[in-house]
């Protein structure tokens, strides 16, 4: 099969890049550490700051609410000074971010330094993989591949970080973090050339018509839903398991290495077999089985379905990605920057709400109202299918794009 051979062939090209690729795909690993980097250490900044974990969650509230909305600017800001600088803007905000998050002396504060992390990293991540796709070696199937391992890699090593520096204090891992982000900004800046900019500049709202697409709006709609389930593990499993640093960021590595197992290997393969459609709904539904699971379950067996969420997790963040980019007519980055602004105020809430929710409930229901989120962008999926489904099965050979560009794959 075509996609069979493009994927083989991207998988075989891979290793073959130029420095500026792997600069990219190197800073864009250290970028996605910054997502999972809290989560071994949120009870440990909790006591340190004396804090609730309601208040620490709003670490993850305030800078995905900030990604959100910065996915509306990123295009217009790359489309008129270039990818090169625009991922040199987003790294030196990481860089002033994350060291002024390391100083913090309340949790007020910390939470203001991740939004502005939070605006560094979309601006970064947004414009990365029209980068390495312009830069690559090998055409777009190996930049895909590679984007997106950087991706599973960074989700990966990101708790493993704040593992190993929070266990000596929880300021550590964000200061780790701007140095490797230091390091990053130099590397693009001596490898990199400035890309080809596009013909057309991209607008503010162009983003917002290209969600007035059927397609588009669907597959919008049903990542919400998803990502609140997904953000719900991320930022509320950690008070859960209420375990050391050093435990906790072991199980969230693990956790990491399925999702980028799944996300890179195993997602395209099913998608081939049985369909994108098909592969997301199932996915979606083992995923709000594994939550209620991880809900009522003992100490034990929340840490294994913590672990058994990344394979889900990876699955459903290529088919949700891939449905994105190629479901509506709109120009791929404008298309993507429409659908990663709607999902990432799930991404907001769920940090948030599942706490709160734990106040004014008990411990298990968060996770009850995450896997009925789960089971909702199924169902939205289902209902949707006609919107998606002529799109959909010409995805499913395409594990890569000749001039796309993906926003948060995740």
């Amino acid at each position: 099969m075509q996609g069979e051979d493009s994927f083989d062939e991207g998988a075989g090209s891979i290793l073959r890049q130029p420095k500026a690729v792997w600069a990219t795909a190197g800073a864009s690993v250290v970028a996605f550490m910054g997502i999972g980097l809290v989560d071994p250490i949120l009870p440990s900044i909790a006591k340190g700051l004396e804090a609730t974990p309601s208040q620490v969650s709003l670490l993850f509230t305030s800078y995905f609410l900030i990604t959100a909305v910065a996915m509306l600017v990123t295009g217009f800001v790359s489309s008129r000074i270039g990818g090169r600088k625009t991922l040199l803007a987003g790294l030196a905000l990481v860089v002033v971010f994350a060291a002024l998050s390391g100083t913090s002396s309340s949790v007020g504060e910390l939470v203001g330094f991740r939004a502005g992390w939070g605006l560094g990293n979309a601006l970064f991540v947004s414009t990365a993989l029209a980068v390495i796709v312009g830069a690559a070696a090998g055409g777009s199937a190996a930049a895909i591949l590679l984007y997106e391992s950087a991706l599973g890699l960074g989700m990966a090593c990101g708790p493993l970080l704040g593992a190993l520096l929070g266990n000596a204090s929880w300021r550590y891992p964000f200061f780790g973090t701007a140095a490797l982000m230091a390091i990053g900004f130099v590397c693009i800046t001596a490898f990199l050339r400035e890309q080809p900019r596009p013909a057309r500049k991209t607008s503010l709202l162009d983003p917002l018509r290209a969600l007035g697409h059927r397609g588009l709006a669907s597959v919008a709609a049903s990542a919400f839903f998803y990502n609140y389930a997904f953000f719900t593990i991320l930022a509320f499993t950690p008070f859960v398991l209420n375990m050391t640093p050093y435990k906790s960021g072991a199980v969230f590595f693990a956790w990491g290495l399925l999702l980028a197992v799944f996300s890179v290997l195993v997602a395209p393969r099913l998608q081939r077999r049985f369909g994108s459609l098909t592969v997301l709904g199932g996915s979606l539904l083992l995923l709000a089985a594994d939550l209620l699971v991880l809900g009522y379950g003992n100490h034990t067996t929340a840490i294994v379905c913590t672990v058994v969420s990344g394979a889900f997790i990876g699955m459903n963040n290529t088919v949700y990605t891939e449905l994105a980019l190629g479901v509506s007519d709109a120009p791929r980055p404008v298309a993507s920057a429409g659908y990663n602004f709607v999902r990432w105020f799930a991404a907001a809430a769920a940090p948030f709400l599942a706490p709160k929710i734990e106040e004014w409930s008990d411990i298990h229901i968060p996770f009850v109202v995450a896997a009925v989120a789960a089971v909702t962008g199924a169902v939205v999926v289902r209902i949707r299918r006609t919107a998606l489904t002529h799109r959909a099965e010409e995805l499913l050979p395409k594990h890569a794009t000749e001039d796309g560009v993906t926003v948060f794959a995740d």
